[in-house]
Order: structure tokens, then sequence, then C-alpha cells
């Protein structure tokens, strides 16, 4: 139904295309000439719908919908009849915004209908707008990406605008709202400005290096310079991937000898019926992942086989793949039987898998393991505990729910480790291409360092500094660009 509103949207659309120019972002926005529509509120009815329009021809298009010679006052609500411009017919009572450029979201003088979420309302609107000479329907991500190209938005904020509309957990939410902000942009732009004072004075060394009127020190406060933007950039880059991790998810894997009751915990932590639960062993053979929101953080979480010697040709596919899934997660939740400690497969759980976790070396970038006692309503209340030599572990019964509390809050506590906590500490590195440039912009600074002609110490710098430019988005080329702006949708 919408996609044929939209069809019927741009049939509607017509009249002159120019090529776009360079904004101060030094990126073109696509047709940035014409004037673009679309509806920005989500699709399907609703109350009240956003229609949206940036361009020239805003402006224009306010007047001959309401009948109006005069704009409303910028920026205020007011309440105006809508009507078709080539038949006159109403279309709808609706409050419009008016705000004109640059101080609009998107540079350009930028209009908002807001009408009754009706699919025919919508339509009527969209097939109108359509027929304003100059107008088109906008692409996706093309209203932020002429913020971009007006300078309202660096890259990483219109990152971090992207991650807000797809943020699914508070921890994204937090991280996003972040990034939107500036705090990544922000912080890029200083370690630019250092770079741009560092080689303003090698080149001035360069170009005046036997003039009594140059200070003393010159090359020696650049390389203080450079040395501290060196540990600054091995900080960042030295977070292990944690910010990518809180925008994509990190791999939890449930794991233990047959019938631990990691099928049961997979179904408490997702809230639903994602494994079959059993008494009979190697009721699970294959991987089992389902998206969860654990403690506010995004989790992929793997319910695995039963490790064990299989009893068949599947059983022991499972269990190869439940291995494999094992080396790639972030976090291991292994889980025994706490009545069952003593049994081999438990014995031999506790030999090869937590043990050998338990062997690495502490570091952000190793694997973290939680070792989960399932099944505490069956121990006796009298009788002895957990064996006193197995490692640090939480008791839990996935029956009574006994112990799940403790569990999450331990979760909460090891996701933080794995992405990092976004209301605290340094912006993250949410993306591979923040990864690839402040490691650029490292390695130029290497060159740097062990360049004896001082020309290839300033082209060092030149380097670093262009790798710090084109993360905030000056001097980026198209197809990134593309890829960038693709993941939003039509009408942001």
């Amino acid at each position: 139904m919408w996609r044929g509103l939209w069809t019927l949207a741009a049939q509607a659309a017509r009249g002159p295309r120019r090529l776009c120019t360079r904004r101060s972002s030094g990126a073109p926005a696509p047709g940035s000439g014409a004037t673009i529509f679309a509806l920005s509120s989500g699709q399907g009815r609703c109350g009240i719908a956003v229609i949206r329009t940036s361009g020239p021809s805003s402006g224009h298009a306010l007047r001959i919908l309401t009948a109006a010679r005069d704009l409303p006052p910028a920026r205020h609500a007011s309440l105006r009849l809508l009507s078709d411009p080539r038949s006159g017919e109403p279309l709808d009572r609706a409050l419009v915004l008016w705000f004109p450029g640059p101080r609009s979201f998107t540079g350009e003088d930028c209009v908002e209908f807001h009408v009754h979420g009706g699919p025919a309302v919508v339509s009527g609107v969209l097939q109108a707008l359509g027929s304003v000479p100059g107008f088109r329907p906008a692409e996706a991500g093309e209203f932020t990406r002429r913020a971009f190209a007006n300078g309202k938005l660096n890259l990483t904020e219109v990152e971090g605008l992207a991650d807000l509309i797809h943020a699914e957990t508070e921890a994204q939410r937090r991280q996003a709202l972040r990034q939107l902000d500036g705090e990544l942009g922000h912080l890029c732009c200083g370690w630019a400005e250092t770079l741009t004072k560092a080689l303003a004075h090698v080149e001035a060394y360069i170009d005046f290096g036997e003039d009594d009127n140059l200070e003393e020190g010159v090359l020696e406060q650049a390389d203080i310079e450079v040395r501290a933007l060196e540990v600054a950039l091995g900080a960042h880059l030295r977070d292990a991937r944690r910010g990518q991790r809180l925008r994509s998810g990190a791999h939890v894997v449930v794991t233990g000898p047959p019938n631990a009751g990691k099928s049961s915990l997979v179904n408490l932590l997702s809230r639903k019926p994602v494994s079959i639960v059993s008494p009979e062993p190697g009721t699970t053979r294959d991987v089992l992942e389902t998206p969860v929101d654990l403690a506010g953080f995004p989790v992929l979480l793997s319910d695995t086989a039963g490790l064990r010697e299989g009893v068949g040709p599947v059983e022991q596919e499972g269990v190869r793949r439940a291995r494999e899934r094992l080396e790639q997660a972030d976090l291991i939740l292994a889980m025994l039987d706490a009545s069952d400690l003593a049994s081999p497969s438990s014995c031999n759980f506790l030999a090869t898998v937590v043990a050998s976790v338990g062997a690495q070396s502490p570091s952000d970038s190793s694997q973290r393991l939680l070792l989960v006692l399932n099944k505490s309503d069956l121990l006796s209340l009298k009788g002895p505990g957990p064996r006193p030599d197995l490692p640090p572990h939480l008791l839990l019964s996935c029956l009574t729910g006994e112990g799940l509390d403790g569990l999450l809050e331990a979760l909460r506590k090891e996701l933080a480790a794995v992405c990092g906590d976004p209301s605290t500490g340094s912006p993250l590195l949410t993306r591979a291409r923040h990864q690839h440039h402040l490691q650029g912009c490292l390695d130029a600074l290497g060159h740097y360092k062990q360049s004896k002609d001082l020309a290839l110490a300033a082209e060092a710098l030149r380097v670093a500094r262009g790798h710090l430019t084109q993360l905030t988005g000056g001097g980026g080329t198209e197809e990134i660009l593309d890829i960038i702006f693709r993941d939003f949708c039509v009408g942001k």
C-alpha cells in the first residue's frame, strides 16, 4: 500500500533537476538543486504522520498548499487547511512548521506537514507535493546527506544519527547519542589541530631554520605533541572492538555437557521458547541463535549442543559446530549440573573448556567466562555444597528462577567490559572505518619519528592529519558516503 503511494508521488514529481554544488563538507548532495519531500514518520496507519520537504521551493509549496500569501512564523506550529494546488480540493487540516535555512536540519529551507496519518490523507499530500514544479521524492538518507553537505553534521555525527535510529537497547542508545552529540568528532578535530600545529612547527623550521627569529625548541615541541598523540591513539585502538560489539551485538555462547540446562537458560534469558527442553540428552544438535537485550546490552545468544563424544554422525556434527562457535564467543556461559559435578562429563568440561579459558592472560581482548551451576534446587539444604576447589561460580535454578538476578548482574558487568560503558569514558570506536583511519594516523606518526629528512617528516604529518580529516568526513570518497547514507530510511 505505502510502496504504491510512493510510486504515485514519484510519477507526479516533475520539474528541472540541477547538478549539485560542493558545500562546506566538500561532499556533494545528490540532486541538491531540487526540492525533495518524503514521509518521515514511518509507514502504516497512525494518529499523526509527518511529511517533510527540503530545498529552495519549500516556501513556495507551503504557500500554494495553504493558499496563503505570507509564510507562517519561523519555527512555530500553525494550523492550516491543506488543498490540492491542481484542483483546489481540501486534503486535510494540519499543523505546518516553516524552517528557513540555514537554521534547519539540512541547512536549506524546510517545511514539515503534520497531517492525520490515514493512507488517503498521506497519499493526497504526497501527490500534491509531487505536482509542484521542482519537487521530487527524496532518496534514502538524502535529508541527512544534505545536512552533511551543508556542514550541519560531520560524518561521525551522521553515523551516530543512523545508529540512534537503529538502536534497540539502552546501551546502544546512549552510545549513539554521544556520537550524534559530536564527542568522537570533537575528539578527532582536537587531534587534527594538534597535528596542524606540529606540522606548522616543522615547516617553519624547514623554511626559517637559518633565521634568528625562530624560537628555540620548535622541533622538540612538535615531537612532544606527536608523542602525546601517539599515546592517545594507542589507547583508543586498544579498545578491543568494544564499540563495534556495542553497535552490532556481543556474541554470548551457552555451553556445557548434555542436560546441564543450557536450553532452559537460553529460553529464560530470551523470554521465549527458543530451544526445545527435554530430559533426553543430546536434544540440541545444532547452534540456535537469538538476539536479546541483556541488561541493556545487545547480545547474540547461542544455544549449542552438549559437549560429549557424539553417539551418531548428526550429534558429532553438532558438537563440532558448538566447539567452533566457542572459539568465536566474546563471553562464554559455561553451565554444569550442580547435582552432578562428579560425573566424567562435568570433570572433563571443567578441565578443558573452563580451565583453558581461565588460563588465558587477562586482557580486554581475551574471551570472558562465567561458570553457572544450574539445578541448585536439587542440592540438599543440609547436604554439602559444590566442591570447594571449583573456580568462581554462580548458583542458579532455571526451574525456580532463584539466582537469576545475580546472574543478570554478573552479565551486566561482563558485557560492560566486553562492549564498553557508553555512559562514561572516552568515545568508543563503533565502526571498522574508525579503526582504519586511527591506525593509519598512528602508522604515519611512526614514519614521522623514523624520518631523518624534515621534508619526509612533514609529509608523514600531512598523511596522519589526512586520516583524521577523512574520519570526520573531509575529503571522503563518494563510495564511502554512499555506503554510510544507504543505512538511512527514506525521509531521514
